[in-house]
């Protein structure tokens, strides 16, 4: 049985120029209803703020989590037991594998602003699933926790 490995959270949280953009399309909204008068524009622009930023907020709300002697990522949650080697990936690397060297079968979590990820391999013969690709901000410390060492 493996060890209990070290805590590890992360949130991919959007970057910022994405609520600048949720702000740009509340304006958009508020220019829409324009003709109508100030009430009306002043209601588009908060609905279409509000409506643009609930969805960048659950965009950026994935987590990955290790925990409980699991990997939560997203909405899968897989034992430590059924993980095999974990391996960081570096910017060019990671583009390799969620691009050309992707098999479809495997589980991602990719964000695009997020240059650098980690491949899991998954070991147990019942789960078709060959890797879990995750696009991380802390790929060593990821690695780390995964094999139950305290990250450096």
């Amino acid at each position: 049985m493996q060890p209990s490995a070290p805590p590890f959270d992360e949130r991919l949280t959007a970057p910022r120029s994405w609520w600048f953009i949720a702000f740009g399309i509340g304006i958009a909204c508020a220019l829409v209803f324009l003709p109508l008068g100030a009430l009306p524009m002043l209601g588009g622009l908060v609905a279409g703020t509000a409506v643009a930023a609930v969805a960048v907020s659950s965009y950026g709300s994935a987590r990955i989590r290790v925990v409980g002697g699991a990997l939560v990522a997203g909405d899968a949650r897989i034992p430590l037991e059924a993980l095999g080697d974990a391996e960081a990936l570096d910017r060019d690397e990671a583009r390799a594998w969620r691009s050309y060297k992707a098999d479809p079968r495997a589980f991602m979590l990719l964000r695009s602003y997020v240059p650098t990820a980690v491949r899991v391999r998954i070991t147990d013969p019942a789960d078709p699933t060959p890797y879990v690709y995750l696009s991380t901000r802390e790929p060593q410390a990821l690695v780390a926790a995964l094999a139950g060492v305290p990250a450096a």
